[in-house]
Order: structure tokens, then sequence, then C-alpha cells
């Protein structure tokens, strides 16, 4: 039985924008057809959205809720919640968001997997799901486990390849490991989800702009920079080349440089 149809003359659709009627059962959509098209019975709601513009929900693949953040002075704070963060996501037509579960954060990937959902399970007011997240020198007992997640539906898989900051160290995983998780992932049919930095340049940047005292956000470009894309992208990419299957989604893509990579 169809409770609510939603009716719009700007509804998005793959096919198009048009005149459409949106039949929702439940909580879930059931059928999108053309204006009038859909059966209306005395207890089915009709929401007027004419001279509105109906979307698909947004996801935001990219969230850090109640996530520990160091400062360089030593102290730390935590971000906001899923409860507060899911709201504000609501208001900007976003129902999905996708945090992270750090595999380092417990002794088992399961593990760590039902830590991070304690954080979330009946704190978000939107639907979520979790990358799992991997850190620095991976254990060889780490891919089978990931194989297990993937095939559970965690179907993502974190990797960095560099600390991002001096007070981040313990992030990058090396090349031989990446190598490694790349095959799990082909097998299983998951995805890399990298956020790809040559560290090198990233962290000599670092140390400049300290020893010249200009440790500004303004000179950020600087440390992050479009060589450091172009290598650390084009590395990767070349590495998931010779693992059949091998699919990535690459995170933080600032410059042109990165884009031409992909």
């Amino acid at each position: 039985m169809i409770d609510t149809i939603v009716r719009g003359d700007k509804v998005v659709t793959p096919s198009g924008v048009g005149a459409y009627d949106i039949a929702i059962a439940g909580e879930k959509i059931v059928a999108v057809a053309a204006s009038g098209m859909l059966p209306v019975t005395d207890g089915t709601k009709i929401v007027d959205a004419t001279g509105k513009i109906v979307i698909p929900g947004g996801i935001d693949p990219h969230v850090h809720c109640k996530w520990f953040m160091p400062h360089p002075d030593g102290t730390s704070t935590d971000t906001a919640p899923p409860d507060v963060v899911s709201i504000a996501a609501l208001h900007g037509g976003t129902t999905t968001m996708i945090d992270f579960a750090r595999a380092n954060q417990a002794p088992t990937v399961q593990q760590a997997i039902e830590k991070r959902e304690a954080d979330w399970k009946g704190h978000c007011a939107c639907d979520y799901a979790q990358h799992i997240m991997v850190e620095g020198a991976l254990d060889p007992s780490l891919p089978p486990q990931l194989g297990e997640a993937i095939q559970a539906g965690y179907a993502t898989v974190k990797i960095f390849t560099t600390d991002i900051t001096p007070s981040r160290k313990g992030r990058m995983v090396d090349f031989g490991d990446i190598w490694e998780v790349f095959q799990v992932l082909a097998k299983n049919q998951g995805m890399g989800v990298i956020h790809s930095e040559d560290n090198d340049i990233v962290m000599h940047m670092y140390a400049k702009l300290f020893r010249e005292g200009r440790t500004s956000f303004h000179n950020m470009a600087e440390v992050h920079n479009t060589l450091s894309e172009d290598i650390s992208f084009r590395r990767v990419i070349r590495l998931a080349e010779k693992v059949a299957g091998t699919a990535l989604y690459m995170m933080h893509v600032s410059a042109g440089s990165g884009v031409q990579a992909i």
C-alpha cells in the first residue's frame, strides 16, 4: 500500500527532470511515475512539491563525527557527534553519511566495527555507513579480516599514503601493505578509498615552513601541494593497475594534476 505520494513539477530522476509522482510505502520509495498515474486511496498522503526541486538524498562519503582531533599544542577535542551532525545533514538534503571505523582501535576488524557502531546506532537521524580505516604497519592477519568485513557489507577500506601532519605519525601505510590490501579488495569486490599524498614532500615542506615561521593556514597549499598529489596519485593508480579488478576512490582531489592522473 502506498502511504505517501510526493508530487512535483521539477523532480530529478536518472532519465531527466520532469513532473513526477514519487510513491513511498513504509520508509521506501516504491515507484516513480508520471504525475497522476499512481493509484491514490483514502489513506494516501499527498505532499505537494510544486515549484520546488525534488532530488534524491545526498550521500556525504567522508565525515568525522565524534572524532578525536589532536592540536599542535598537545591538547585534543572531539568533533560533534552523529546526534548533532545528522540533523544538520538532513536540513541540507544529505540523507546518508559515511564515517570511519579505525581497525587499530580494537584487536580485530570486527571488534573495531562494533566499537564504532556504538557511537552511531541510535544516535543518527539519517542513514549511515562506515569505511574501514587501516593505518601504519599492517599485521599479516589484517587482510583476511578485511575480506570478511567486505563480504559482511563494509565494502570500502580507507588507506593513507602519508601521515598528513607531523603530529599524526602512524597513519601512512607502506606500498607493500597497500599491494596486499588491493588484492583483498579485488578478490572481494571492495573499493579502496585513498588519502593520497607524497609523504616525503609533505613532511619536507612542513619542516621548511616551521623553520621559516610560516605556520598559518594561508601557507597550507605549499605543504599539501600539486606536485605531491600528482606523484602520489599516479603511484597508487599504477599499483592498482597491477592488481586486476582493483577499484579506487581518490579522496581529497584538490588539483588539476590529480584529475589528470585519474
